[in-house]
C-alpha cells in the first residue's frame, strides 16, 4: 500500500525559507509557505510607488550557481547527493565570470546577468577604487593609491585563496550539528589565521588604511563588524572574485518572484497575509514534537515538519511557549547578541546631463572607520557621520524607472534597537541629513530639487513589520562566539520536527549564505526521516527506509 506523502509548512517566504520549500518539494512533500506579508520575500520585499520599483533589502547576487541549482530542482528529485561545487563551476575566473551568470534553468524564469565593476569605493578624500576580479585592474588601482600595499595584496590573495578553499569549497555546506565537528576543523582554521578578527589579519597585510578599507568592509553585507568577525570571513573576497557579483533583471525582488513561479510550478503552495500566532508542539513518546502552526486568523495548519524562516528569537520567544523550550530559554537568545541594524532611504529622481560616472554599487565610506564601527556595534549611538551603501539599478536596468528618471536606495549601518534611539523622531531629520550629504559632497548633484519619490525604513520596520528581535537587519552577529556550531542550529534542539533555515542559521547571512541554509537544512530533514540517499556535510549516506 502506497505511504501518505509527508507535508511540511516553511514560515517565512524570505528568499532563505522559498529556497528551502523548493527543496522539500523536491524531497517529496507537500509543502506550504505561510507568509505575514501580503507578498514574498521577506528581507527581500519589493517597494512600488510613483513608477519606480525598489528592492527593499539585498542586492547582491553571488554564487549564481547556487541559483541555477534551485531551478534545476523537480519535484520528487531532490538533487542532496548533487556535488556542492560542481567541476563546471570552478575553473579560472575569466572563464567562470562570463559563463555561469544565469544558467539555462535560471534563464526560464529569470534573467541574470553580471555587474561590472563589483563596487565603486569611494573614500572621503575623493579619490575610489573599483573593486572587482580583475586582478591587472586590482593591482594599478592598489599602485595609484597605496603602492607601499603591492607586496601586501599579493600575500593576502593566498591567505584568503587557502581560507577560501578551505572555509568555503570543503566546509561551506558542514552543519555543525555538535560540538566534537567544530572541535575536528579548529586546528586547520587556526593554522590559517582564520579565527582571528578580519582586521587584525588585514593589518598584517596592508599597510594604507584605505586598502585595510577595501578588503574589509564586506562582513558589513552580512551584518558582520569587520573588527569582530573571525578571519574566515576573508573568504568573501575569493568567493566574489571566483563568481563574480551579479544581478536580476527587474530587481531581486523578480529573482524571488521566479522561485516562487518555480516551487508553484513543482506543486508548492504559497499562502500570504498569513502571520503565524504560535508553532503548534504536542508531548509524544517523551519527546516535544512540532505538529503544524497556529495562523492569527485562528486557522490551524498541520504539518509533519515545522520549518521556521522567521527571526530565530522570534521563533522563539514569540512562537514557542516556553514550556517546550529547554534549551532556547529566553535567558539565552536574549545573551545572544544581534547584528547592527539599518536605515535605508528609497528615492527616485530626475536625469540630468553631466551626472558623475557612479556605478550600481557604491560605498561611500566616512572619515572614520573603525571608530564608527565601534559607534554602531558596541557602544550603539549615532555618531556625527555615516558610511553608506548606494544602490543605483537603473544604470543595469532603466525598466526599474519611469523614463528619464533613476530609481535609487542607499544603505546606512546603524545601531540596533538596544541603543533606545526614538527613530519616530530623529528619522527624519536623519533621512534629510544623508540626503543633503549625496548633494553637496557631489554624488548627485542637486539632488533635493531633481527628487520625483522619496521614503525610508529604520530599525522599527526590522522589529515591528519584519519581526526581527531588536530591529536586527541580519539576525545574530557573526562573532567566533556564534560561528559554525556557536550559531543557532537547523535543527531545533527543544521540539522534534522543527527546523530554522535562514540568516540566523548556519551558515549564516547573505543571499548565497541562506540558500546554503536551505540546502543544510534540507539535508537535516531528509537524515531524520529517512528519505532516499542523501548526502550529509558532504558524505553519501544511505538513508534508513
Amino acid at each position: 500500500m502506497e505511504q501518505p506523502r509527508k507535508s511540511a509548512i516553511v514560515i517565512g517566504a524570505g528568499i532563505g525559507g522559498i529556497a528551502c520549500a523548493m527543496r522539500l518539494q523536491s524531497l517529496g512533500f507537500d509543502t506550504r509557505i505561510v507568509e505575514a506579508l501580503d507578498a514574498p520575500g521577506g528581507r527581500a520585499y519589493v517597494r512600488r510607488a510613483a513608477g519606480f520599483t525598489f528592492d527593499m533589502g539585498p542586492t547582491v547576487l553571488t554564487v549564481p550557481h547556487l541559483i541555477e541549482e534551485l531551478f534545476s530542482l523537480e519535484q520528487d528529485q531532490a538533487m542532496l547527493g548533487e556535488p556542492d561545487f560542481p567541476a563546471h563551476v570552478l575553473g579560472d575566473d575569466k572563464r567562470i565570470l562570463s559563463g555561469i551568470s544565469g544558467g539555462p534553468n535560471t534563464s526560464r524564469y529569470v534573467e541574470i546577468v553580471p555587474i561590472l565593476p563589483f563596487y565603486r569605493i569611494y573614500f572621503d578624500d575623493g579619490t575610489f577604487f573599483d573593486y572587482d576580479a580583475d586582478p591587472v585592474r586590482v593591482r594599478e588601482q592598489i599602485a595609484r593609491l597605496a603602492p607601499e600595499d603591492l607586496q601586501g595584496y599579493e600575500d593576502f590573495h593566498e591567505a584568503a585563496r587557502a581560507i577560501f578553499n578551505r572555509g568555503f569549497l570543503e566546509l561551506g555546506y558542514t552543519y555543525f550539528g555538535n560540538v566534537g565537528q567544530m572541535l575536528g576543523v579548529v586546528p586547520d582554521l587556526l593554522k590559517l589565521g582564520a579565527v582571528q578578527p578580519l582586521f587584525s589579519l588585514i593589518k598584517k597585510y596592508f599597510k594604507s588604511d584605505k586598502m585595510r578599507q577595501v578588503f574589509s568592509f564586506e562582513p558589513l553585507l552580512v551584518g558582520g563588524n569587520p573588527m569582530k568577525v573571525p578571519a574566515i570571513y576573508a573568504m568573501i573576497h575569493f568567493v566574489e572574485k571566483t563568481w563574480g557579483i551579479h544581478f536580476a533583471r527587474g530587481g531581486t525582488g523578480a529573482l524571488v518572484s521566479a522561485m516562487v513561479r518555480k516551487f508553484e510550478d513543482m506543486g508548492g503552495t504559497l499562502q500570504l497575509s498569513a502571520g503565524v500566532a504560535s508553532i503548534d508542539v504536542v508531548k509524544r513518546g517523551g519527546k516535544r514534537v512540532a505538529t503544524g502552526v497556529t495562523l492569527k486568523s485562528g486557522e490551524v495548519l498541520a504539518a509533519d515538519v515545522v520549518v521556521s524562516n522567521a527571526d530565530y528569537a522570534t521563533t522563539y520567544m514569540r512562537l514557542i511557549d516556553k514550556a517546550h523550550r529547554r534549551i532556547n530559554r529566553d535567558a539565552l537568545v536574549k545573551f545572544r547578541k544581534q547584528s547592527m541594524s539599518l536605515m535605508v532611504i528609497y528615492f527616485g529622481y530626475k536625469k540630468a546631463d553631466g551626472d558623475p560616472d557612479l556605478q550600481h554599487h557604491n560605498i561611500i565610506l566616512g572619515p572614520r572607520y573603525e571608530e564608527l564601527l565601534t559607534d554602531i556595534f558596541e557602544r550603539k549611538i549615532l555618531g556625527p557621520d555615516f558610511s553608506q551603501y548606494l544602490h543605483i539599478p537603473t544604470l543595469t536596468d532603466p525598466s526599474l524607472a519611469p523614463e528619464g528618471h533613476h530609481a535609487a536606495y542607499t544603505l546606512i549601518p546603524v545601531p540596533n534597537n538596544q541603543s533606545g534611539l526614538d527613530w519616530s523622531k530623529i528619522g527624519e531629520g536623519f533621512k534629510d541629513v544623508v540626503l543633503t550629504f549625496l548633494e553637496e559632497r557631489g554624488y548627485i548633484p542637486n539632488l533635493k530639487e531633481r527628487l520625483v519619490y522619496q521614503s525610508f525604513v529604520t530599525p522599527d520596520y526590522f522589529e515591528q513589520t519584519l519581526g526581527s528581535y531588536l530591529g536586527n537587519g541580519f539576525g545574530v552577529e557573526p562573532v567566533l562566539t556564534q560561528t559554525a556550531y556557536f550559531r543557532p542550529h537547523n535543527r531545533s534542539e527543544d521540539v522534534s520536527n522543527l527546523y530554522l533555515v535562514g540568516q540566523s542559521t548556519q551558515p549564516g547571512g547573505g543571499t548565497p549564505s541562506v540558500m546554503m541554509s536551505a540546502k543544510m537544512t534540507v539535508r537535516e530533514i531528509a537524515r531524520d526521516f529517512g528519505i532516499a540517499s542523501s548526502v550529509v556535510n558532504g558524505v553519501p549516506e544511505r538513508a534508513v527506509a
